[in-house]
Order: C-alpha cells, then structure tokens, then sequence
C-alpha cells in the first residue's frame, strides 16, 4: 500500500511530548515483558502434584563440553513415527492456569552406538515413572537397556537419559513421556489465544511451532532433518472441533462430556511444522479433483462470506504449482484458518495453515478492494508453495533458511500472476523485495545468505535467520537466477530437484546442481562458469555491487556498494567482494545482448551522439548501476520527453539507484533529486512509489529545518496532477480506478496530496469522514481509501474526530478495519490524545504495530527478526529514519546502555549506528544545495 506522508513534526513541543510518551511506553512494556517472560519461566511447576517434578541438572559456562550442552542433536539416532495425544483445558484450573495434558511415543532407530538419549523438551512438566522421567522399550522382542539416571537442561533444551547399557545399532526403540504444559498466552508452541466476540471472551488452543517451539508443545527431535510420521489424537470439549496436519478419521465422545479425535497419520515431515488446533469455528469447504479444501474462521466471518475469496483462488493456486513443479500436492486436504491472534503473518503448517484474519479474510461487499486481494492473494501463494518447496523438500538445517524463505517469495509472484494476469503482480517484486533488501544489504554489517551450519545453533540464532536477507534478497537472487537461465530452464531443474528429494532434506548445493543439469540438456544455452561457481559470489558473500558504466570509453566496473561510504567492512570474502555481474541493456531503446562481468573491470558499453545506455532492465540483476554524467543527463532528459520510452521497473530504478548512489556520495544529491522532475506526467504507481519512499529520506531529514517549506512546495507541485487526475478517472471521487495499480496510486495521491496541502484534499477527507459519522451504521469511504482518509481526517480534525474513531475500533467485528483504525488514531497531532490511545488493550499481536504508529520518533531500524510477542527488534526495523539528530542518537543509545531492549540489543548494535549515520551527515552536508535545488524548482 502507497505511503502516506503528514507534516507531523514541526511544532517541538508535540514533537518532545511524542517521544516522551513512546519511550515510556516503550519502556514500560519492556518491563512488563520480562515480567511475563519471568512468571512463564516460574510456573510450570504451579499446580503440578510431586510425580511430575523435574530434576535439572545445571550447566556452566565453564564446564567441560558434554554432549547436553551442545545445542545441535548428536547423529545417533533417526525418528521414525510419533504418536501424541494432546488434552488442551480451555478454561483454567483452581490455580487459574491454563494448561495441557499429553502422552507422546517416538518410535526411532539407532544408527550409533551410543548409551545416551537426547530429545528436545522445554517447559514441560513430565510425569515420573520408577524415578525416571521417561519409559524406554525396544520394537518387537528385543529389550531395551534399563535407564539409569534421566534429567532436565534447561539451557540446551534436553531431556536426557543415561542408559545402563549403550543401544544397539540397527534396531528400533520406542520412548514414552506423559506431560503437562500450561497454554500460555505468549504465541509459542500449543498457545491460548483469546478474542471477544458479542461480549464473550472466547479461548482457542492454537500453534505455532516455527522455529524451536514443538518441543513446548511434547517431547520430540525438533530439528528440522528429524522428519517423522506423526499420528495425532487431540481431546477436545464438545462443542468444539480439533484441527492437525491430517483430515480427522473418527471424533468419539465418551462419557465425560469430551470429544476425541482422531486424524490420519501425516506424510513424512518436520516438527516444525505441526499444528494443533481446537476452537469452536467453523468452515466453508469444496472438493477439487479429490482434494477436501477448507477455510476456516469464527462463525461471523464466515455467515459474512469473507472466507469465499481464498477457498475459490486455493484449488487453482495448488494447481498452478503442481503443472510449475511437475509434482503432485501429496495430501489429502488443505486447511486454512483465520486467528484472532497469531504473531506471525501466516505459518505454512503442511495441510493447516494458519493465518492472521487480516491475511485470510475478505469482505465481498466491495468487489473492487483489489488492494485487499492482492495482499490475501499474495499470502495464500506464498504460504501454499511451501507445500512443495519447504514442507516435501526441507532444508537440512537453518543456515540455508534463505532457500526456502526467498523462494517461496519469489515464486509467490509467479503465482499470482497466474491467478491474477491483470494485476501485473511480476513487477511489485522490485518494490516490495529488490529495494526493500538493497537498503539493508547495503550495509557493511550485512551478512551473507548463506552461512556455515556450526554459526547457526541456539534458539536465538536461528530466530536471527528469519531476516529481510533471507526473505527478499533469496528471492531477488532467485530472480536473478531464473532470468539468466530462462524461466523454463530454472523450473525444470526445481521439478528435478523436488521429486529428487521428496519428502528429504537438503543443502542449498543440491538445487545447484539440478539447475547445472536442467542447463547442461538445454542446447544452446551458454553460461561463462558454471551455476555453483556463479552462484557462490552471490550467497558467499554479502552484499551487491554497483556497476559503473562510462558510455564514453565503454569502460564497465564493479565495487561493493555501501550506503555509507566510511564504514569498514569487516566480514571476509574469498571472492573479494568481486561478482559474476549479468547485466542485460538496452542502447537507444534496443535490446543488446546480455553481458557478463566477470572481474572488477570490463569493457562493452560505448555509444555516439545522442545514444544512451540503460543497463540491468527490468532489474533482472542484483545491482545497482552507475553512469557518466553525460548518459545521466541524456536518461533524464528522456524521462522529461517520453518517459514511457521505458519501462515502469527501469523508470522506478532510475531513481531508486541516483538516490542511493547519492546518500553514498558517488554522485550529486542534486542529480537524485532531478529523476523525480519529470513525475508530474508520470501516472504510473510502481515508479511513484520509489520516488515517494526516497523522497520521504529528505523528509525525514529536514522537515525540522528551513529546507522543509521548499520541499513541501515542490512535493505539492509534483503530486497535484496525479491528484487531478485521480478526480478526473473516478468522476470527481466517485468511481474506483479500473486498474490494479491504479488503485494503489490513487492512495498515494490522496495521501500525499492531503500531507501537502492540495487544494481540496483534507476537505474532501474530512467530508467522507463526516458523513460516516453522521451515519456510523453506514461508512461511505471506499476500504481502498479507508486507512488513508481516516488518518488524514483525524491528522486535521479534532478531538470529536478521534474520539468516533476510538469508538469505532472498540466496536469493528472485521480485523481488517480495526487494524485501519488502530494505526489510524495514532495520526492525531494532539499530544494528550495519545495518552488515551492504551495499547496495552491491543491483542498480543498487535502490540508492536501499536507502539510504531503511536511513536515513530521512538522506532528504529536494523537487520533482525524475533519470535517474541512483543519485538523490540521490530520496533527498530520499523522506521530508524525518524531520527534526525544527534541528540535523539545519543539518546537512543543511553536508552540501550542503562535499560536494554531485549530480544533487540543485536539489533542495536554496529548495523543500527551505520544505517542512521548517514542520515545525520546528510542534514549538514546537503542542507544548502537541498533548499536551493527546492526552491528553484518549487517556482
């Protein structure tokens, strides 16, 4: 969705109330926290009779290394099937916990000699049997060694049992636990959620297991090599149904008013990717070739037909990538349920994902919230290609994360595409992946793709692996990948590759050589090394090189761009920092044939008279690129005449790259600020929105200097005719936007417009906003729109303004819409208001996006992604641009020293101070030439 800007920050004393406010909420939610963290970690035990005490054995720092204090599982044994019996309490018990009872037997075979046992389990209270804490058997007539002592390590997540005898090579075993665990409220593991619903409170016991947290949930091998069989039963009240990975088998009702509930044993699979559900949902459902597909949701969502969107596009999204992969889906359903609170986005629990509401439902009132389908669309495929490239073929370990995590971004856009061919989906990857990872790849605390297995091991360092470099720049290299081979190509070596490994695990370097295979029968097709040799520059190595191509001698170099050009790279590489570079260029408007930089320097691109040069189009390489002034002036003056000469991507990088080149001075900020001359013809969204996320950099820099008033005059010149032309395709604001993007854009415009004082814009926002308040049971403003005119209308009304809108979220049944108005409210500019916005009533959920809409002075950015419920790392990714001087620096770091951000201390380190450096600078370095260039060009 297109950013909004709003002149938020030019009165001090709202500033300096702001970011009081947010540091003690901040700070205050920190120490409740870890007094949540504090009180899980001591009650396990509340409530649990002496059979179920646990021994612990403590480690030291400096203690001799035993095989229990390694965090990784010793290679002795390999699970074979499981059989959990899971009891979630849904009310709570005399001591006002809620908990959960189960039993779980692993069946696995030694494949070394060894006299001990290892298996993950954490918080749980396990039952005592003959004063051990497990029961060990053998299959079939053999007898298994007697166990002599069994205990608990908390620091590495062990049960561990000392057997008597070692176990024999070649057999099968089977291991017994009983246990209890109480269903917290804290999003990890078998979870409680909860959620009000017509003034009741509501319980679920929900899931989420991704990446350490299955072994919450029962004792198991929970790595994801460790894949198993699981037979899950799951007893449950009645009046609720009970959700696995298998479709149910039988549901039984005894005579203690429960329901057990059986399901059919799953395929071959990790543990972190199980779930377990019971609620009292309930589901709209279709049957294709076969297959039983369910959406699942609280009974309002679904009597309003909010789940019809994803149950119609699911079946044609599963076939779409069985005919991509040439594999079939191997299940026998594919469920999908909404939850009122869930931490992640959506989890691709194979044959029960779950969801956020805001990712799964859709309201079919308004046909034309494309915005909305899009973001529902681009989960569900993302989410549902996991079933093949993540879930049939799984990573061995978590250093090759990216693997699976940057696919399954990046072929989410192939699939969307299929499903919607309309929406131009393909080109939104640069936007939302290319150049959100180019921002943090950029700098020199990156860190490569992928990494050695042994950096890689406690609970904490794979959390650090769920990272935008994982994400988006695996995708973005992905892409790169599948361009220089050809689309058909790349695809025929993943359907190798998958049905090679199904239902396996693997290293990054299989997929490799399935693709050097695909390539290797393709004739004709020529690449200069081969495809590991190509492809370790790229994930060996972090960071990108920017091109510089001097169309004068036709001289082309490579170098490691930095955003900061100061900074020290500190990280070796093999490759010194130098790429296999394919760059694909245009020369005049035609195509040329592809290039390939293989060294620092090359030597291809020249040209005579009026030629330009445009490299690397459509962005079909991982690079930024650079030109001599005199083919920058000759792009730029092709933007001012016919800017549609190129296309929407290149018109979006132009600028995208001349603004980072310029923050990391290899060319002129004014040359940066000339790409975005031409966009009062441009009515594009893609290149619209590049411009508006660089232009808010220079926002964020000067809106508390001089410079900001010529700023905002040239921004109101450029946006007024795409906001006159928004009135004029809706029919004066009465009509939607007949195209997809389009959609997009008209957001940006109203947004900007309003931010810049556009004649018209706040009065029209206000206007909708009014009528809506004269007629709350009816809201006339568009959902495409709501999120803007909402903020706008409280930025510029008043109390009366604010007060229907915190109404209004107290009272929204639709996720979706409180999700509007929560981040909505936050847009007063009254102070005091924000003390009556308690974001301690948010679900758990929710509770960092509160904090970043009310307190955007007070959230900062840095690489890192946390499993917590409360993430203070996202509170710094989110928006470190906010800080503009050295004092707020200097206080966010006092801040870090004396109280501490958690599970973000990491991400307040090196990358955090590089990444906001440059910032500073650039307000004392730029302020002179930024005023005159506005100035000049604002006239």
């Amino acid at each position: 969705m297109g950013k909004v800007y709003y002149v938020s920050k030019n009165v001090g004393l709202g500033v300096l109330m702001l970011g009081t406010l947010a540091l003690a909420i901040i700070i205050a939610l920190s120490i409740a926290y870890d007094k949540e963290r504090a009180k899980n970690r001591s009650k396990p035990g509340d409530g649990v009779t002496d059979s179920t005490s646990m021994p612990i054995l403590p480690t030291t720092p400096s203690a001799p290394k035993e095989t229990w204090d390694h965090y990784r599982l010793p290679d002795s044994f390999i699970p074979i099937s499981y059989a959990v019996t899971l009891w979630p309490r849904l009310v709570p018990n005399d001591d006002g916990m809620y908990i959960f009872t189960g039993h779980s037997t692993v069946v696995f075979r030694c494949v070394k000699e060894t006299n001990l046992i290892l298996i993950h389990s954490n918080k749980l209270n396990l039952t005592i049997f003959n004063e051990q804490l497990a029961k060990l058997s053998a299959l079939g007539e053999h007898t298994a060694p007697a166990i002599a002592k069994s205990w608990l390590v908390s620091k590495t997540q062990y049960l561990v049992l000392q057997l008597r005898k070692s176990l024999t090579v070649g057999r099968s075993y089977i291991l017994y636990t009983e246990f209890q665990g109480e269903l917290a409220d804290d999003l990890e593991g078998f979870y409680r959620s909860e959620y009000v619903e017509d003034g009741v409170k509501k319980i679920v016991a929900t899931s989420q297991m991704q990446a350490t947290f299955a072994r919450k949930t029962f004792p198991c091998f929970d790595e994801p090599a460790m894949k198993a069989v699981f037979n899950v039963t799951i007893i449950h009240d009645r009046g609720t149904i009970a959700l696995s990975n298998g479709k149910e088998m039988d549901s039984l009702i005894d005579g203690i008013a429960i329901r057990i509930t059986t399901f059919e044993p799953t395929e071959r699979m990790s543990t972190y990717l199980l779930a377990f559900i019971v609620c009292d949902f309930v589901n709209i459902h279709s049957t294709q070739n076969n297959l039983s597909i369910r959406i699942w949701a609280r009974r309002k969502a679904i009597d309003d037909r909010q789940g019809e969107y994803a149950l119609n596009v699911t079946g044609p999204i599963l076939h779409f990538y069985e005919q991509y992969y040439n594999a079939r889906y191997p299940l026998s359903k594919s469920d999908q349920i909404a939850l009122p609170d869930f931490n992640a986005g959506a989890m691709e629990n194979w044959g029960l994902v779950t969801y956020r509401e805001t990712a799964l439902l859709y309201d079919p009132s308004y046909p034309q919230q494309e915005t909305k389908r899009e973001l529902l669309l681009s989960s569900h495929m993302n989410l549902l290609t996991w079933y093949w490239f993540g879930n049939l073929v799984t990573l061995r370990w978590w250093n090759d994360l990216w693997l699976n995590e940057g696919f399954a971004s990046y072929v989410e856009y192939l699939g969307a595409d299929y499903a919607e061919p309309t929406w131009d989906m393909k080109d939104q990857i640069i936007l939302y992946d290319v150049h959100k990872v180019f921002a943090v790849d950029a700098l020199a605390s990156s860190h490569p793709l992928s990494c050695l297995e042994d950096e890689v091991n406690t609970p904490a360092q794979i959390s650090e692996m769920f990272n935008t470099i994982s994400y988006s720049k695996g995708a973005a290299v992905l892409r790169m990948l599948s361009e220089f081979l050809s689309e058909p190509v790349f695809a025929r070596g993943l359907s190798s590759y998958l049905n090679t490994f199904a239902f396996g695990n693997t290293v990054y370097t299989d997929l490799w050589d399935h693709l050097q295979q695909a390539v290797d029968n393709t004739p004709g097709l020529h690449i200069p090394h081969s495809v590991h040799d190509i492809m370790h520059r790229w994930t060996l190595q972090m960071g990108f090189p920017v091109v510089t191509i001097n169309t004068q001698s036709g001289s082309i170099t490579q170098k490691h761009f930095l955003l900061d050009p100061d900074s020290v790279v500190e990280r070796p590489s093999q490759f010194n920092y130098t790429w296999f570079v394919p760059i694909k260029w245009l020369k005049t408007g035609v195509e040329q044939q592809q290039y390939w930089l293989l060294h620092k320097t090359g030597c291809q691109m020249t040209t005579s008279g009026s030629d330009w040069v445009l490299a690397n189009t459509n962005v079909s390489g991982y690079f930024r690129v650079n030109y001599d002034l005199e083919n920058w002036d000759r792009l730029l003056s092709l933007l001012n005449t016919n800017h549609k000469a190129l296309s929407v991507i290149n018109r979006a990088q132009i600028i995208d790259d001349a603004f980072n080149l310029a923050r990391a001075k290899i060319i002129n900020t004014t040359l940066a600020l000339r790409t975005t001359k031409y966009l009062s013809n441009e009515r594009d969204y893609i290149p619209w929105e590049s411009a508006l996320r660089n232009l808010n950099y220079y926002i964020l820099m000067f809106d508390r200097t001089e410079v900001y008033g010529a700023l905002q005059a040239y921004m109101k010149k450029q946006i007024q005719p795409l906001f006159e032309h928004f009135r004029s395709i809706t029919s004066n604001w009465t009509k939607v936007p007949e195209g997809h993007t389009d959609q997009y854009n008209q957001i940006n415009a109203i947004g900007v417009a309003c931010s810049m004082d556009v004649e018209g814009c706040r009065e029209l926002t206000k206007s909708w906003f009014r009528q809506w308040m004269q007629n709350p049971m009816h809201n006339p403003i568009h959902p495409n729109l709501k999120s803007t005119v909402y903020c706008n209308a409280i930025a510029f009304g008043g109390t009366e303004e604010w007060d229907f809108a915190w109404k209004m979220f107290k009272n929204a049944t639709l996720a979706s819409e409180a999700s509007r108005l929560r981040g909505s409210l936050a847009c007063t500019k009254t102070p005091w208001l924000l003390n009556r916005y308690t974001p301690l009533r948010s679900v758990r959920q929710d509770a960092t996006s509160t904090i970043q809409s009310i307190a955007p002075e007070c959230c900062w950015d840095a690489p890192g992604m946390e499993g917590d419920h409360f993430s203070f790392s996202s509170l710094i990714k989110w928006n470190h641009e906010e800080i503009s001087t050295e004092f707020e620096l200097q206080e966010i770091q006092r801040r870090n020293q004396h109280v501490g951000f958690g599970s973000a201390t990491m991400a307040m380190g090196t990358g955090y101070r590089e990444d906001l450096r440059p910032i500073l600078n650039g307000v004392t370095e730029n302020k002179v030439q930024v005023l005159k260039w506005f100035t000049e060009e604002s006239t």
